[in-house]
Formats: structure tokens, sequence, C-alpha cells
């Protein structure tokens, strides 16, 4: 059987997810195996054509394609994005047509299944034969029980192939909209007063909606508004993964990434985020534009801001990616509005976007900021632990980060929650007062809330 690997890590060979696919080899020799560094070597693929056709040949000539890669941002690198995106600009699905599939990730498991996810959709976009996806933390090879797993999986997968056994399509394909929107005459302004106002776009001309719902919301402010396209930008590569930035956010580039953040995100109080859905998710310039904010590392680099997505193309029907960027904004701890040209009438999307500035003036004059769900619950304990503990000697710019702000709020340092266990687990074991303190429990739940809540 020959198996392509389509390796999803910009460093290449070096890297830690590549390791498991060498375990994958060694536990099952009898095996074609060819690697492809389509990440790393990804500015190669789009200039010369040599290239690309050869890459091609070889998932055309295979049993099985491995997506391999690590998690950048809650998905696959910026890089890996743009091979993708190749496939569909330079008709090259009917080498990925009827193949079988699977996705092996190695993460710290951050919003690990929204990049799976995507991968699966890709694939039955594709036409292939998905048989499902091995995420790994990054140090389970260290350990015997989860060596044995991924052997259970991978031979799994094998027999699957080896068997030819059929495959559903689980995820619908999308249904684009004809809809052609034209912006009316007629607008209601919101002054923005001392709130900065910055557009954030990928618009390349391609899609006249985008254009025309950036236009409009840029004059849904009376006030002065910037608009800045990542195109024009000085990014001059996607994050490499080097991760020397974690020591003090130093970013290995010197291009004017760090800068622009900086000096235009950061005093910021209003970022309108707008891009065109690109298979599914946004274009693999956003890709870029979120992994490169990486150099800020596990903290928040954008905290407070109100943030607004205008989105065309079908973002309702991509849950996965809607999620993507609800937990960006959760984790960030912002505020997220949306607009999308996902509507039948172009007097429809002017009301919702003359609505959206005028409740993100709103909300930022109001300085509200939602409280966390689970997106940004669970985040910070996955931060947290690992900062403390395996990541602390590479993060350490986030270690004193988390120290300053008081977030290794780690239950166990409650002492006053210790010393209540300590007293009242023990008396649980005694029928009587087991029955009483439950038959109360709903009057204890309360109680606290009654100096909040005064006689009301």
């Amino acid at each position: 059987m020959k198996i392509v690997v389509l390796n999803g890590s910009p460093k290449g060979d070096i890297n830690v997810t590549m390791q498991y696919v060498a375990y994958i080899r060694k536990k099952f020799p009898g095996h074609e195996y060819e690697i492809l560094n389509v990440a790393q070597e990804i500015k190669k693929i789009e200039k010369d054509t040599a290239v690309w056709n050869k890459m091609t040949a070889s998932v055309r000539s295979a049993d099985l394609v491995f997506w391999a890669f690590p998690l950048y941002f809650l998905l696959v690198c910026a890089q890996y994005k743009r091979f993708i995106e190749l496939i569909a600009e330079r008709g090259a699905q009917d080498a990925f047509c009827g193949k079988y599939a699977a996705s092996l990730s190695t993460s710290i498991h951050f919003f690990d299944q929204i990049a799976h996810a995507y991968i699966h959709a890709i694939c039955d976009d594709l036409d292939m034969k998905y048989l499902g996806f091995y995420s790994a933390e990054m140090r389970d090879l260290l350990v015997e029980e989860e060596r044995k797993r991924l052997e259970k999986f991978a031979s799994l997968v094998l027999s699957a192939v080896e068997e030819k056994i059929p495959v559903q399509r689980e995820t619908s394909p999308l249904v684009r909209s004809t809809f052609a929107y034209i912006t009316g005459k007629d607008q209601k302004t919101v002054q923005a007063g001392t709130k900065k106002v910055v557009i954030l776009t990928d618009d390349n001309g391609n899609s006249p909606n985008l254009t025309a719902m950036t236009s409009r919301i840029r004059t849904g402010f009376s006030g002065p508004v910037e608009m800045i396209n990542l195109h024009e930008l000085d990014i001059r590569g996607g994050c490499l993964g080097c991760c020397q930035c974690g020591y003090d956010n130093t970013c290995i580039y010197t291009d004017g990434y760090v800068d622009f953040f900086k000096n235009k995100l950061v005093p910021a109080d209003i970022i309108i985020i707008a891009g065109s859905v690109h298979d599914r998710y946004l274009s693999s310039a956003w890709k870029q534009f979120f992994d490169r904010s990486f150099f800020k590392g596990h903290t928040p680099g954008l905290e407070g801001k109100q943030i607004g997505f205008v989105i065309a193309g079908p973002l309702g029907q991509i849950p996965s990616l809607r999620e993507a960027l609800a937990a960006w904004v959760d984790n960030g701890n912002c505020h997220a509005q949306f607009v999308t040209d996902e509507v039948q009438e172009s007097g429809d999307l002017d009301a919702l976007l003359d609505s959206m500035a005028t409740r993100l003036v709103r909300a930022a004059e109001a300085e509200y900021i939602p409280p966390h769900t689970f997106y940004a619950v669970g985040g910070h304990k996955i931060f947290r632990d690992n900062i403390c503990a395996g990541l602390r000697f590479v993060f350490q710019a986030d270690y004193r980060y988390y120290c300053e702000h008081g977030l290794f709020d780690f239950p166990q340092a409650d002492l006053k929650t210790r010393l209540l266990n300590a007293v009242f687990v023990p008396l649980t074991r005694i029928p009587g007062f087991r029955k009483k303190m439950f038959a109360d429990m709903k009057h204890h739940m309360i109680k606290p809330f009654k100096p909040v809540l005064g006689d009301t």
C-alpha cells in the first residue's frame, strides 16, 4: 500500500507530528511511505509548477492520504491552508477524489476538534473517503498506553483501506448564494466619538459582496475610520512554529506585522474583521494574520476590544468556522458581533450593517465584555496547566504574565475550600447528617446571595 503523508508543519521533517508518523512507519513497515512537506515548501509550490505537479502525481498514486499537522491557532497553519486553497485554484481535485484519507494532529488539545472538523469537511468536498482522526497531546508518544492507542488507530485505518470499505460523506456540500448586494443610498450613521475604529479586510476584488459590505460598514461610522488591507501589509510569511517569541514576545520575523499589531490594533476600540469564506474557513491571508499574532503567546493581545465580523459567504453552513471565531474572541476577552450576506434583500443587509456599527459603538462606550463561556473557561485551564508545567521553560513571557495577573488560579490553592472539604466530607459519611444536608441543599445554595439582594 502506498501512503502519502501531507506534512502540515512549517518546520518540515523536524517536528513533533512527524515523530508520530515515524512511529506508525516503524510499527507497520510493510508499506510504501512518501512524506510531502507541503507547508514548509508552500512558496516553492506556489511558484514552481513542476513541484506542484510532482506532489499531485504522488497523491494520485496513493492508496491512503494522511493529513498530518500540528495545530496552529485553532486550525492548521496558514501555509497548509494555502496548499488546500491551491487544490481548488488549480483544478487538482481529481488527484484526491476517491482516495482514502485520515488525519493526525499534535497539540495541547486547544480546540483540536475544529481543526479535524475542517480537514474532514475538506476531504468530503474533495470526494475522499475519510476514515477518522487521531488527535494526540504532544507528549503522548512517550507514554506506552498512548503508543498502543496510536497503533490501534493506524491498524484500523490500514485495514479499512485494504478491505476497501465504503465510507459515507458526513458534511453537506456548501450551497453558495447568488445574492448580489447593492448598498442603498439612505444610511443611519453613528458617531464613534473618541472610540478608534479599524477595519481589517483581505478584499482582493474577487468578492463584490465583501467590497460592498466593507464600504457600507465603513460609512456607518460618522467619524474617522482606518481601513487596512492585509494584502498591503509587510507580512513576509506565516508563523514558523519556532517558539522563539516564547521568551519575551519578540517575533523572529523583522517584517511589519508586530508594529502593525501594536500600533494599529492595540490602540483600537472597535475592530472590524471583513473576509470571505474560502473552502471551509476564511482565506489563508486571514489565517496568516491569526497565526502571526502568536508572538503574544498564550496571553490576550486585544483584550477588551469590540470585534465585528463582516463575512461574505455561507458562514451559517460552517459551524466549526463560527465556533473558531467565537472561541478566538472569547479567549481574547473581547466581544463579538456577526453580519453575513446570507440574506435575500439588500435593504436587509443595509440595516444589519448599520445596526452593527451602532451596537459596536454602544458596547465600546459601555466597556461591555460578556461573561466567559466554556471556550474561554476551558481554554484558560488548558493554558494555565501547561504554562505552569510543560511549556513554562519555552513560554517564559506567558509564565510572567500569568504570575502578574493572578492566572495560576488552581482550585487546590483555595485554603477556605480545602478546610470546608476537610470538615464536611467526613461528616457526610454520617447518614443523618447527609440526609439533612441534602434536604436543605437548595436553601444553602441561595444563602450567599441574600446580602446582595437584600429584602427583594
